[in-house]
């Protein structure tokens, strides 16, 4: 693939002509107008991505968000590279870049960037099986691969004018998330990655380790084409004060990034085994379970690996039994008579989960629905409930997770127990159960996309083939 450099004359040229050719109507009116706000972005658990729910990622949702507050309808295009993406918005193809973009000096001389709302560190990653490179000079001992027309590039050119013998291949077909899969892999010794890729890929690749801070703490920010017109540009600022604010960004920030460290690297590779090993005897029926209830079958899944580790014969010290760990009480009165067969303990789990679910206040919104959900199915709807008392007695939000994850602790402390209607409660547990359960939904969710990815990659090489006969 063919790389273009706009030098910043180019671009100053070509937003003249673009403006030359327009009349003097506010991009924003304009987009308020058309109905649009169309966005450039990247294909990745970071940015953006599809899954059996529809859009999601980190830069979506906060680009749906700001379309919403416009008033609007999101549009999203990816190119097939990230040098892509500077053109695109140059041209005017996009209104903007929501793309998880570094910024960078020589970057601003091509667009204007927004209000930075995370700030990561460039980091070298190896396989843990491998020498682990202690400086810069040691990356010369092995093959280093970094995504085409990255900030990392820029970084190395930078470093390349002390250090001599570094040496790397720039690639313009992959994404960071899949040059981490090649280090997985082995197939490279290196790549660079962001810090916030890096952290939500090691679920995937837990074998995956950092070597090094590259650089000291960068910035993310959305980038908008230089223009005299920045009516949409003030509008994205005035729009990140006000979610900066309000708690939104935090929040959003908290559902992609917030379970990250939950897990060991060890529990990461059990989940792995256990998904190989014994997940296939009960997929089909976690599938057909979840679909009468109307239940993301996936998410159930994770509350049963949480439970058990898909185990039907599990029992707890209190008499906790089966795959979906159901007392003795709450099968009785879901009319479960077997705990340890595990389509009748799926299939009580699933209800009950689905009922506990439905019992949230209706203006609670998801995910907070759910997440308040899988806490009561840990330690009952009415310690959940003690714990939104409590986030509003602290001068919280009663109706975010966020806020009423904090309190779930003071459940353990008398000074805050003893005022509540339900009494102590292992709050702490409860924290944490919800946390590994979206990691381990995370896992799953991911692992069905890599299948169906895989699929469709089968299905046009059967295709393909079908043409040659």
């Amino acid at each position: 693939m063919r790389i273009i450099l706009y030098l910043p004359l180019l671009v100053l040229i070509i937003s003249a002509s673009i403006a030359g050719c327009s009349d003097n109507t506010p991009l924003l009116e304009k987009v308020k107008k058309e109905g649009e706000l169309i966005i450039v972005t990247r294909n990745s658990p970071t940015t953006y991505y599809l899954n059996a729910d529809g859009p999601a990622g980190f830069e979506y949702d906060l680009a749906k968000l700001f379309a919403d507050e416009l008033g609007v309808t999101l549009k999203v295009t990816t190119p097939d590279s990230l040098t892509d993406i500077f053109p695109i918005i140059t041209s005017g193809e996009a209104h903007f870049a929501a793309a998880g973009l570094t910024v960078t000096e020589k970057r601003k001389e091509w667009v204007r960037f927004g209000p930075v709302y995370q700030n990561i560190h460039e980091q070298v990653i190896y396989h843990k099986e491998n020498p682990r490179p202690k400086d810069i000079n040691e990356l010369g001992d092995g093959l280093l691969e970094v995504v085409s027309g990255s900030s990392h590039v820029e970084q190395l050119e930078k470093l390349k004018t002390s250090f001599k013998n570094l040496t790397w291949y720039e690639n313009d077909e992959l994404e960071s998330e899949e040059l981490l899969a090649l280090v997985w892999e082995q197939v490279i010794d290196y790549t660079i990655a962001d810090s916030n890729e890096v952290a939500l890929n090691q679920r995937f690749y837990p074998e995956l380790k950092i070597a090094f801070d590259l650089s000291k703490p960068q910035s993310l920010a959305w980038a908008f084409p230089l223009s005299n017109d920045t009516s949409l540009y003030d509008a994205a600022t005035a729009f990140f004060e006000k979610i900066q604010q309000n708690g939104e960004l935090k929040n959003i920030t908290a559902r992609y990034y917030g379970s990250v460290k939950t897990l060991s690297t060890g529990s990461r590779r059990s989940f792995a085994i256990h998904f190989n090993e014994r997940f296939p005897r009960y997929r089909k029926m976690y599938e057909a379970v979840a679909e009468e209830n109307d239940l993301d079958w996936r998410l159930l899944a994770a509350i049963g690996y949480q439970e058990s580790h898909w185990n039907p014969l599990a029992v707890s010290p209190t008499g906790v039994r089966g795959i979906m760990m159901l007392t003795r009480d709450t099968a009785k009165y879901l009319g479960v008579k077997d705990r340890v067969d595990p389509m009748q303990s799926i299939e009580g789990g699933a209800r009950y989960f689905a009922q506990l679910r439905n019992s949230i206040a209706t203006h609670i919104q998801e995910p907070a629905r759910t997440w308040f959900a899988i806490a009561s199915y840990n330690i009952g709807p009415g310690h959940v409930i003690d714990a939104q008392i409590i986030t509003e007695k602290r001068g919280l939000d009663p109706d975010k997770w966020l806020d009423v994850k904090q309190s779930l602790p003071l459940l353990q402390k008398e000074k805050w127990y003893k005022n509540t209607k339900y009494g102590y409660a292992r709050g702490n547990e409860a924290m944490r159960y919800v946390a590994n359960v979206r990691t381990y939904y995370d896992f799953l969710t991911w692992i069905i996309s890599q299948e169906e990815t895989d699929e469709e990659k089968n299905n046009e090489a059967i295709n393909l083939d079908s043409l040659a006969l």
